[in-house]
């Protein structure tokens, strides 16, 4: 048989089925009056709304017109310094938020800009992604910042996603892509930076970093200082691999012999390059005890082999010289310093900016210019070498 708990003058029974509707109707009866009650001092305690402010109510605060409201937000240069801080002033009194993707719809621009790129855990993507935000802001842009990582997420579906938002302009890391995303960025009609690496045929515009050029470069410099036994440490990225490949192909090439090409977890860690070291100390022990070059595609890899090779005794730079790569802030004050690559991020996000913000600016129906940028690099010799 069923049992129901009824309520009748705050206490609680027990009925059968056959005499529960007047339990029933009671709690019903209550529960509606109490939810009334309830309801009626919310809204006695709760202040009113205060409709949304617009952008009439902007303009008429400022004494400009509205349109001088709209070109403050979209196209501040086309302001006068004096009515743009008029406005921004109004627009802080106020608390007035634009409705953005209202403004986009209308004009076909968002506003934003979006970049791509593997980490913001390297100084290096810092620089850059920090460089690029403060150029395009200037110029009434915002970023909105994606991290592809390196290989653990597909590039396809990323980019898919990025572009659903309807970005105005689109940075990317790497010139490397699936043939979907090749396409889809082909297809995107907006504009687009490749950044970090050459290619032959950049999907649109491209400020490249020759990697394999820093590997040659940086076998010269252990060549140039009589060295004939080499390694090399390369994260498991494109961009680090074209380096260390690079580096062992020419330390080959000049006759040298290279121990050993280590493939380290990407991205770089200091415990990464102690395990790499780790995995060469036979060689570095050995009776003969050559004399070994070591080039790491990291600067936290590099540290992480100099920390190692101490805790074994090994002497850097007299058994162990070693250059990283990146100009990392450790690399100035371990000890002893090492000799690392320098690439300015910093220059890297400033020509990507220059180049979308020169597009953005200009006829999105004309020709496009090709334009094509590369960032010098130096190897910065310090103790280790």
């Amino acid at each position: 048989m069923l049992v129901f708990l009824l309520r009748h003058d705050n206490v609680m029974t027990r009925a059968s089925p056959t005499g529960y509707a007047d339990g029933i109707v009671a709690i019903t009866e209550e529960l509606v009056v109490t939810s009334q009650a309830r309801r009626a001092h919310q809204a006695a305690v709760r202040p009113p709304v205060k409709p949304p402010v617009k952008l009439s109510d902007v303009a008429a605060a400022a004494a400009v017109a509205p349109m001088t409201v709209s070109r403050v937000l979209n196209t501040p240069d086309r302001v006068s310094p004096a009515t743009a801080q008029r406005v921004r002033e109004a627009i802080d009194r106020l608390g007035y938020v634009p409705n953005l993707i209202a403004g986009g719809l209308s004009s076909r621009r968002t506003r934003m800009v979006a970049a791509i790129v593997p980490t913001m855990a390297h100084p290096m993507f810092v620089e850059l992604v920090q460089t690029f935000t403060d150029a395009l802001r200037a110029r009434g842009y915002e970023v909105m910042l994606s991290l592809s990582g390196y290989g653990d997420v597909d590039e396809a579906t990323l980019v898919r996603a990025v572009l659903a938002r309807r970005p105005d302009a689109l940075l990317v890391t790497g010139t490397t892509h699936d043939a979907p995303t090749r396409q889809m960025l082909a297809d995107a009609a907006i504009p687009v930076v490749e950044i970090f690496e050459v290619a032959r045929r950049p999907v649109d515009m491209l400020v490249a970093v020759d990697h394999e050029a820093v590997g040659e470069a940086v076998a010269g410099y252990f060549r140039a200082r009589g060295h004939a036994t080499y390694a090399v440490f390369a994260a498991a990225d494109p961009r680090a691999q074209a380096r260390g490949c690079a580096f062992a192909a020419a330390a080959r090439r000049a006759g040298g012999t290279v121990l050993a090409e280590t493939v380290a977890p990407a991205p770089s860690t200091i415990t990464a390059g102690r395990a790499a070291l780790r995995a060469l100390l036979p060689d570095l022990l050995a009776p003969a005890r050559p004399r070994v070059a070591l080039f790491c595609s990291s600067d936290l890899l590099a540290f992480g082999a100099m920390v190692e090779a101490r805790a074994h005794g090994i002497a850097v730079p007299d058994q162990l010289a070693v250059c990283g790569f990146g100009d990392f802030e450790l690399s100035a004050v371990s000890d002893p310093p090492f000799t690392t690559v320098s690439v300015e991020g910093a220059q890297v996000g400033q020509h990507a900016a220059a180049f979308l913000l020169e597009r953005l600016a200009g006829d999105p129906d004309a020709p496009r210019p090709a334009r094509r940028e590369t960032v010098p690099y130096r190897i910065i010799e310090r103790g280790s070498s």
